[in-house]
């Protein structure tokens, strides 16, 4: 414990916090740890820009700790929304594992699982909620949670709340809790104009904490894609990279459509490997979260996925994220290859990318800031010829994105004005 002292001497922890860093083998705290850690403490609204896995949730959690201490009434006093069942999931974790030796009560209100036993919990007494929105806000109009004494609000991923239409429900949660001496946090990995506007709503004279440039990736992640022409072409790159399960320990892949990631899931397990799992909106939360914790333990080495966990899922070690589709909100593309690379670890990311997918990739690239490396499919991987139905949806494809570029551009599958059939043809 010693040498952990030393590292985080200059925080001024506690030793409850101390020896909990010292059980997750954490060595020395991370930038944006070090940074944010005694701004948290001072009071101090804080507006955190960071990659994922760079150790941000322990930076707002540690000054979560030691504020509160030890527990007290049956009330809430400190609230973190998250956008996904999975990161509030997360967080919660995060919280036992850093609140072991405190007497601090938490609890995680989430959907997809039944209300009554989390309404039953509340009822005990809690100091901390992580929760997603919706729920917290039914259980809140429900009459089971009282929040005037919460005096800590965190808002966990804003960008990705922003995409999944939570404006809405932040800005109810931000009247129903008392803003007199409450400090708020806001952490996100991008920065668009919603985020900007949500800050103004919601911090007051706050502190920026920017610990890489706007929508960078972890330099810990290396980045590749290859071109492939069709889907068939991907199926024999991804049993390519699969089967080589030396080099792929631990693999995540992500794909665009539920029905991609169950085929996908049905695929690898027929042909490659039966240690695989798939999660999607459409699966049960429980569900869910066995896969996750399956994945975790090891006892599963690869992971197909929609973006329902490109932002939640926290395991060491992933070595490959594989994105069999190019994402269609393009920071989620940030969140999804931040499942590699954490905790200051290594990680490769592959993406593969159609002709229509070129011009997403290369907005992506504008955003991150970041030329991704091109690499040749290998040699021994055979490219398919591609199927009529296929070339179609390409060319379709490539005309909105034409279209988007220039308005007045009429491709191949423009509507046709329909003629005027009572129009007479002159004599």
């Amino acid at each position: 414990m010693a040498e952990v002292e030393k590292s985080f001497k200059n925080l001024n922890l506690t030793k409850q916090i101390y020896s909990a860093i010292d059980d997750l083998g954490f060595n020395t705290p991370t930038p944006i740890q070090e940074k944010l850690i005694p701004m948290a403490i001072g009071g101090h609204d804080l507006f955190g820009i960071a990659p994922t896995g760079t150790g941000k949730t322990a930076a707002y959690l540690i000054p979560i700790l030691l504020k509160l201490k030890y527990a007290q009434g049956i009330h809430p006093r400190a609230l973190i929304l998250s956008p996904t069942r999975e990161l509030s999931i997360q967080i919660n974790q995060d919280l036992a594992d850093l609140s072991k030796y405190y007497d601090l009560r938490h609890q995680c209100l989430i959907g997809g699982i039944g209300i009554k036993p989390q309404i039953e919990s509340l009822q005990k007494g809690v100091d901390i909620i992580s929760a997603t929105p919706g729920r917290f806000l039914d259980i809140y109009y429900g009459g089971n949670l009282f929040v005037r004494s919460i005096k800590t609000l965190i808002l966990d991923e804003a960008d990705k709340m922003m995409d999944m239409g939570f404006h809405p429900q932040i800005n109810k949660i931000l009247e129903i809790i008392p803003a007199k001496k409450r400090q708020n946090m806001l952490f996100s990995a991008t920065l668009p104009p919603e985020v900007e506007k949500l800050s103004e709503e919601f911090l007051e004279f706050p502190s920026k904490i920017e610990i890489a440039p706007q929508s960078t990736t972890a330099t810990s992640i290396k980045q590749s894609f290859y071109k492939t022409p069709n889907l068939k072409t991907k199926i024999n790159l991804l049993s390519h990279f699969l089967s080589d399960s030396d080099q792929f320990l631990k693999v995540i892949i992500f794909c665009k459509t539920k029905d991609s990631a169950n085929n996908i899931y049905k695929f690898i397990q027929r042909k490659i490997d039966d240690n695989v799992k798939v999660i999607h909106a459409n699966k049960s939360q429980n569900t869910r979260l066995n896969a996750i914790n399956e994945f975790k333990s090891g006892n599963i080495r690869i992971l197909v996925s929609t973006d329902v966990s490109s932002r939640g899922i926290d395991v060491s070690k992933v070595s490959h994220v594989i994105n069999f589709d190019v994402p269609i909100i393009y920071e989620d593309y940030i969140h999804r290859i931040g499942r590699t690379g954490r905790a200051e670890q290594t990680g490769s990311s592959i993406t593969f990318v159609t002709e229509p997918d070129l011009y997403h990739l290369r907005k992506i690239e504008k955003i991150i800031r970041k030329k991704i490396e091109e690499i040749p499919i290998p040699r021994d991987v055979v490219i398919e010829n591609t199927e009529q139905w296929e070339k179609q949806m390409i060319a379709r494809e490539l005309d909105n994105i034409k279209r988007k570029l220039n308005p007045d551009f009429k491709g191949a599958f423009h509507k046709k004005k329909k003629k005027n059939s009572d129009k007479r043809k002159p004599k």
